[in-house]
């Protein structure tokens, strides 16, 4: 295929701001019999009856949280949707509706707009959600969005991250550490390219990584997964800032300690063929590393012949009593203590 080397562009305020919302929102549709009032009012109206409501909300900035120069429009409007999805599959509930907001700078043609908007489609098709409404303004610098994710939940179902007790068992979905070091590729390559813009990488060796940072997947079918299995965690996460971090909020809300074995954390190969060739640790990416969007959760100890047969899930640890603290236990059987180093981007 040809590269048009003279992509139509429209300049955005040529529709203005209700023009662009309009322009933007009309690919959605609304699926879920609880949205009473979607885009078009002062607010969005729901109806979930008997049931609880959950929302939680996320903001992406561009130069913190996403670089463009790697990241496809499209990638990152999926990728935006995914991230807030995967709080409200963290609290062992059923997510039902998005808002988008979004500041743009002028460097932004509405062609720019469209395909960050293509992605947030998909990924709203993809997860049944519904964007219900949201907000557009200008940015001084770069792109930010903001998406608000809501969900809905019997009360018995919520899982909060304050409920695992000693004895407890620690539990992990799917693999860790692959979308940091799907990251450190793009990184290296980017540093590449501006020595020498004509060098096309071949990340071949890589794909897994880079699909695991540039469109990752929420787990929305853990919820369903665990209550055919008659599981209900005690405790529960999303790892989305690197699992000792996640594992010290889960031992701090629920005042309770931890085991942690490092043979036990679930790496997949690639990661380990890549963390050779950088020269890393595959332990501290799996602990440090982000933006994995697997389920961290703890379950009753007397639950572990339910999961123990499936694929998802891997126990990597135990809860203890608060007073032995919280450590890794290493290969080489040492106890070293477990510290927070997930990203935090105000440090960065």
């Amino acid at each position: 295929m040809i590269e048009d080397k003279n992509p139509q562009r429209t300049d955005v305020s040529q529709l203005g701001e209700f023009g662009l919302i309009d322009h933007l929102t009309k690919q959605f549709d609304v699926k879920q019999k609880s949205t009473l009032k979607s885009i078009g009012d002062d607010a969005a109206v729901l109806d979930f009856g008997n049931k609880k409501t959950v929302i939680s909300t996320d903001l992406l900035v561009e130069g913190v949280h996403f670089d463009l120069g790697y990241m496809p429009l499209k990638h990152l409007g999926y990728k935006a949707v995914v991230v807030n999805l995967s709080d409200i599959y963290a609290m062992n509930a059923k997510a039902t509706q998005i808002t988008v907001s979004i500041a743009v700078s002028n460097r932004f043609p509405l062609e720019a707009l469209e395909e960050l908007f293509d992605g947030i489609a998909l990924a709203a098709k993809i997860y049944n959600v519904d964007v219900i409404g949201g907000d557009t303004t200008s940015s001084q610098k770069g792109l930010i969005i903001s998406i608000t994710a809501i969900g809905e939940a019997n009360e018995e179902e919520l899982v909060y991250r304050s409920g695992a007790q000693e004895n407890d068992l620690l539990v992990v979905t799917g693999d860790i550490g692959s979308a940091y070091m799907g990251l450190q590729v793009l990184e290296r390559e980017k540093q590449v390219f501006k020595v020498n813009p004509n060098n096309q990488p071949d990340l071949d060796a890589y794909t897994y990584l880079i699909e695991r940072q540039l469109k990752p997947e929420a787990r929305k079918d853990i919820k369903d997964l665990l209550a055919s299995l008659d599981v209900k965690p005690t405790s529960m996460i999303d790892i989305s800032d690197g699992l000792s971090s996640e594992i010290m909020h889960i031992c701090k809300n629920s005042k309770v300690g931890c085991n942690l074995f490092e043979e036990k954390l679930p790496l997949d190969p690639q990661l380990i063929n890549v963390c050779e060739e950088f020269n890393i640790d595959s332990t501290t990416i799996a602990l440090s590393g982000g933006e994995d969007y697997e389920l961290l959760f703890t379950i009753k100890l007397e639950d572990f012949d339910k999961i123990k047969a499936n694929p998802n899930f891997t126990v990597i640890g135990h809860i203890v009593h608060e007073n032995e603290g919280k450590h890794l236990i290493t290969r080489a059987n040492t106890k070293i203590a477990l510290k927070a180093r997930g990203w935090d981007s105000l440090k960065e």
